[in-house]
């Protein structure tokens, strides 16, 4: 037998041997979920607490979380709508965690609700004292004011909502049919889909994130933090590929080659990441730009500068120079190392960015910070692991798997999980 058709034998001599069961993997999901659901639960009432103690840093803290965890879910939202555009066995791979991911948005909107008590509390343009002696916030009025903002994030998230439930629902579709309508379906919308998503994340960028120091202005922040979504969604991706490849289906899907490749796309983002993160920092401190410098003198005052150089090295010169080497991105426990440490970092990015409005002549951490963070955490990640033990099988009927998986589309070993199609409403 010629290596060639060794190499395509082996995804279903994979499938065939693998000892892994659908509904004990479903069974513990759900523990972990209710553990998550426990967690997130108590995060919340202590983030209660510390409203009525401390209500400014309370406010910063849950926004600081739910940009966190809420990022996950849109950078997911990206990464399927750029897979239904150029296909590849990588989306294939890692799809069912996407799907989980988007569908965790409506309760991600509903969470939401709470920003629009807190405005006062987060922004200095809801600050009436504030803005009568801020002349360009009085000159910002005619978009920096509270009825715009909440028409503004109803918009957003409707969008958001509707491309996530349509690519939802014709990939349920497409499970159910050999027809390939509901995959045109998806790449017709994934094209404008993309071009929309990224032109409301910045506008939700734009009035969430940068609005926080009102005098400062930088083009390159909203695709910086898109593109800091999708790093993350692709390193949570990685994480769970890595960790399901026993489990069946994963094992017949898991292959040397989907790990290459979504490696390589996880090294794609961290370059791009870091283009922009050193442009816009090129841009502004060349341009000797009073306002825009202050925001980084914000984030190197005290200990914020430690943390500026934790992820230069952690976000960019670690991972950079282990996925350099090829045999890292095929060895599944390296490449998920690297891709935890990624995650790990930008929760640190995120804090970064937030907590420094509230704090910017020195370091301050607060433990409502990992209040927010857990109790935000907690709720999306149960909501995460119930949805992903609802999805349990691998896409089927997709016209392009024959193309990405050859023996994997025809094997019988796995056809028993081809029909295995959980019930998603």
């Amino acid at each position: 037998m010629n290596s060639a058709t060794s190499s395509h034998d082996a995804p279903a001599a994979a499938a065939a041997t693998a000892t892994g069961n659908p509904d004990a993997l479903r069974a513990r999901f759900r523990r972990w979920q209710r553990g998550a659901l426990l967690a997130g639960a108590l995060g919340l009432v202590l983030c209660a607490v510390g409203l009525f103690i401390h209500p400014r840093q309370a406010a910063f803290s849950y926004l600081y979380g739910y940009l966190f965890w809420t990022g996950i879910a849109l950078g997911s939202l990206a990464f399927y709508m750029l897979h239904a555009l150029t296909g590849g066995g990588w989306g294939f791979a890692i799809r069912r965690f996407l799907e989980a991911a988007m569908a965790t948005l409506p309760a991600q909107a509903a969470l939401f609700v709470p920003f629009f008590f807190l405005l006062s509390k987060l922004y200095g343009w809801a600050q009436p004292e504030t803005r009568a002696h801020d002349h360009i916030l009085q000159s910002q009025r005619w978009w920096l004011n509270t009825p715009g903002f909440v028409l503004r994030a109803m918009i957003v998230w409707a969008v958001w909502l509707v491309m996530a439930h349509l690519l939802l629902r014709w990939s349920r579709e497409q499970d159910a049919t050999t027809d390939a309508a509901p995959t045109r379906k998806m790449r017709s919308l994934s094209g404008p889909g993309i071009v929309i998503h990224t032109f409301i994340g910045t506008i939700a960028v734009v009035d969430w994130i940068m609005v926080l120091e009102s005098d400062w202005y930088s083009t390159v922040f909203p695709p910086l933090f898109l593109i800091s979504q999708m790093l993350t969604a692709m390193a949570v991706s990685i994480v769970l590929l890595a960790w399901l490849q026993p489990e069946l289906p994963w094992k017949a899907w898991a292959t040397p080659k989907q790990f290459l490749a979504v490696g390589n796309l996880l090294l794609t983002f961290v370059l791009l990441w870091t283009y922009l993160m050193v442009s816009q920092l090129i841009i502004i401190w060349s341009g000797n730009l009073p306002r825009e410098i202050l925001w980084y003198l914000h984030r190197s005052a005290g200990g914020w500068k430690y943390v500026a150089a934790i992820l230069v090295v952690c976000q960019f010169f670690v991972p950079f120079f282990v996925l350099l080497f090829r045999i890292n991105k095929l060895r599944p426990r390296v490449l998920a190392t690297i891709a935890a440490g990624v995650l790990c970092v930008h929760a640190l990015e995120t804090l970064w960015r937030v907590a420094p409005s509230l704090h910017p002549h020195h370091f301050a951490v607060s433990w409502l910070d990992a209040a927010a963070f857990v109790g935000v955490g907690g709720l999306w990640l149960a909501n995460f692991f119930f949805q992903l033990s609802r999805r349990l099988t691998v896409p089927r009927h997709d016209p392009r798997i024959a193309t990405a998986f050859p023996p994997v589309a025809h094997a019988a070993d796995i056809a028993p999980f081809y029909a295995t199609t959980s019930s998603v409403p």
